[in-house]
């Protein structure tokens, strides 16, 4: 910086700044892109403006285009099952909507018979409904005779039967009345409801946490035009990101809990990535007087490191690919894009502005903030934190390392499996159908099993099942009608379906039944869709971790940051599952939340939970060690790199996991289960990794290991691109 630069006196907020030639100076690619946005705001608005346009044209589509189904393992053997029962069988697989008649009296009597004359009807008018199969004595209707169970086959795929559940359980239920009660049930009907009840949920929580969010950007910008500028990348990323949701869906089933986390990540990332820039502009601003110059400084400083947070979170999320459930797989993409598109705004949209706006990115400026406008964009209070780790780190450390190791430990006893049927409300129709079913036919029969094998093993297979002690019940086979060769045998067990002791069961199955029998149903899939779960846990997390640290040394070039910074980011994901444990497998609280504990953690949190969680941490730590970074390549002093990342980062990230952590813990007040699984465990990790781990263990980790944390050996040096921080 010359001299000139260093003795400029900023002029008044809001009044012109002197004309001054500006010296010549080297910008990098994301500094002159920054300065071209500035230059051309009408350019980039009106291609934003066409592209917001062209696909939020798409937007009011996504919540009734895209899928509802999609928590299967493909490729396993019950879903081999399903797509059998689907084309030999008349639709009665997994995904057949179950509908059930329970009355106070004989279901032989006129009245009821006429309710389920009336049901039939509705179901074979659907075209989604290959065919109605009446309730059949001694298999559908039960040993008191009042209960009937009415089943309408699978005539789409299993996406297209959510939606035929979502038209058909109103106009179902309300043929009840009389002392006839009509209940669709079924998986189909089941996630139909999960979604629909998650959906208000999620909804009713972000209106929640807005008000919160808002406050909390005042604060932390200290004006009202700052704190504007993270809505506007969210705005502009969410419009994209949902038409784009709607054309992806054209493609491949896209689940409709990738809008929500899409919405939750693009307002969260839209706020981190705006306060880290519109910080350092105003530090800029202030030093220079020059928007344009102080756009390009700050996107060849903080924009760096907000680029290589994007791609942190893209390559973490992209590991949860690896997982093959088209659920688990459009969600990781719904919220892949979301974060392209909030990128994408931050490194064009957001300079474009900042360059027009100048000096009145203070308007609207708080009493407080008023008073240091125009100043460093350091906070003197974390500069004292930063000095007083770097005096006694043992002392803060140690502590907080303890903290983190204590809440971790319960992990150890971690349990999962997939939800049971007490996640969706107790007056939904999956629960009182399932319920009803429960009562007249015994406990497993809402998760009867499928068997399909050839014609010639079936009567071995029917033996088996008889001689096991665990199967309650054997129906009738029935052989395909196409001539496939083909039978299908159920058999209801002994156990409610979300007992543990089914799992067991089926593992007995699958090893007694003849060589080409598969065992499925709508139970069993779920059972498969854990176990698959469990088996790509592991590689999934050794990816995201590998992929962090590559990523971390190309940017810090320098192999202990980097692989501190990755480890670390284990600490506060292990302290939130722990606390997990103790909250929703153990139920401590859980009158406090309001829910009914299951006994274990819902199958897919530790995969796609870990991975959101990671990449929100991973945020954070390039935020933390790019500041570090700059300030070692300015000074080459380990003290000085760390008390600058604190007084210059210190105050970002703490406003930042503010506000996420307000964002996820209204979801843990949502009413279903499963919003509260993810706000708790989010919200606890954010919490901790923020306070703790960035603020504390981090820095602490740097001051321990000094000079050595930033040594390179000269071969990697060679190897490794060179990227800087520090501008000028």
């Amino acid at each position: 910086m010359s001299t000139a630069d260093q003795t400029r006196v900023p002029p008044p907020t809001g009044a012109p700044g002197p004309v001054r030639p500006e010296p010549p100076r080297h910008y990098g690619r994301l500094g002159r892109l920054g300065r071209w946005a500035s230059a051309h705001l009408r350019l980039v608005v009106v291609l934003w403006l066409a592209l917001v346009a062209g696909l939020g044209a798409f937007a009011p589509q996504v919540t009734s285009s895209l899928a509802g189904a999609g928590w299967q393992a493909n490729g396993s053997e019950s879903v081999k099952v399903r797509e059998l029962a689907d084309a030999h069988f008349g639709g009665n697989a997994s995904s057949a909507l179950q509908v059930v008649v329970a009355a106070d009296r004989p279901v032989a009597d006129p009245a009821v018979a006429s309710v389920i004359e009336r049901a039939g009807a509705l179901l074979a008018a659907d075209p989604r409904i290959e065919r109605v199969a009446p309730p059949e004595p001694g298999v559908t209707v039960s040993p008191d005779g009042r209960t009937a169970i009415l089943l309408a086959g699978s005539g789409a795929d299993t996406n297209d039967m959510v939606r035929a559940a979502d038209d058909l359980k109103g106009p179902l239920a309300a043929l009840s009345g009389d002392g006839v009660q009509v209940s669709a049930t079924g998986a189909s009907v089941l996630w139909s409801d999960f979604n629909a009840a998650n959906h208000d949920a999620m909804m009713k929580s972000e209106m929640l946490s807005w008000p919160v969010t808002l406050a909390i950007l005042v604060l932390g910008f200290g004006s009202l035009v700052a704190a504007g500028l993270p809505l506007l990348l969210t705005l502009a990323g969410l419009a994209a990101s949902a038409g784009a949701l709607v054309l992806l869906n054209h493609l491949t089933p896209t689940s409709v809990w990738a809008m929500n986390f899409a919405m939750m990540f693009a307002l969260a990332l839209g706020i981190d990535y705006a306060l880290f820039l519109v910080v350092r502009f105003r530090s800029a601003l202030a030093r220079h007087g020059d928007a344009r110059r102080a756009v390009g400084e700050t996107m060849d400083t903080a924009g760096k490191a907000v680029a290589l947070s994007g791609a942190t979170v893209l390559v973490s999320l992209s590991a949860v690919l690896l997982v093959p459930a088209p659920a688990f797989r459009s969600m990781a993409l719904g919220i892949m894009l979301a974060v392209t598109f909030v990128l994408a705004a931050t490194l064009t949209l957001l300079p474009a502005v900042l360059g027009r706006l100048g000096r009145r990115v203070n308007a609207g400026a708080l009493p407080r903030s008023r008073r240091t406008a125009g100043q460093s964009e350091g906070s003197a209070r974390f500069a004292a934190w930063g000095e007083r780790l770097w005096a006694h780190p043992l002392r803060y450390g140690v502590p907080a390392l303890l903290v983190l190791l204590a809440l971790a430990a319960p992990v150890i006893g971690l349990r999962t499996a997939m939800p049971s049927v007490t996640v969706v409300p107790e007056d939904s129709s999956a629960r009182t159908g399932y319920t009803a079913v429960q009562r007249a036919f015994g406990p497993g029969a809402p998760g009867a099993l499928q068997i399909v094998t050839p014609a010639g093993q079936a009567d071995a297979a029917a033996a088996v099942l008889r001689d096991s002690a665990s199967i309650a019940a054997v129906m009738p086979a029935q052989q395909a009608a196409d001539g496939s060769g083909l039978t299908m045998l159920q058999a209801v067990p002994a156990v409610d379906p979300s007992d543990p002791g089914l799992a067991t069961t089926v593992e007995q199955l699958r090893e007694r039944l003849p060589e080409q029998a598969l065992v499925g149903g709508a139970a069993v899939e779920n059972l498969d869709l854990q176990s698959m779960l469990d088996e790509k846990t592991p590689l999934v997390i050794g990816v995201v971790l590998a992929m962090g640290f590559v990523l971390l040394l190309l940017a810090l070039q320098a192999p202990l940051v980097a692989l501190l910074g990755t480890v670390t980011n284990l600490l506060a994901t292990a302290a939130a599952f722990g606390a997990a444990r103790l909250v929703f497998q153990d139920g401590h609280g859980a009158g406090l939340l309001g829910f009914e504990p299951q006994g274990f953690l819902d199958g897919w949190a530790p995969v796609f939970f870990f991975a959101m969680i990671f990449a929100i941490a991973m945020d954070y730590t390039v935020f933390l060690l790019s500041s570090a970074k700059e300030h070692h390549e300015r000074t080459g002093d380990p003290r000085r790199a760390v008390v600058g990342a604190l007084t210059h980062s210190g105050r970002v990230i703490f406003a930042a996991a503010a506000v996420m952590v307000a964002v996820f813990l209204t979801f843990a007040l949502s009413g279903p289960l499963p919003p509260k699984e993810m706000g708790l465990v989010l919200g606890l990790a954010v919490l901790l990794d923020a306070a703790l781990v960035r603020l504390v263990l981090l820095p602490v980790l740097l001051r321990l290991t000094g000079r050595a944390a930033w040594w390179s050996p000269a071969w990697l040096r060679r190897v490794l691109p060179d990227i800087r921080f520090s501008h000028g």
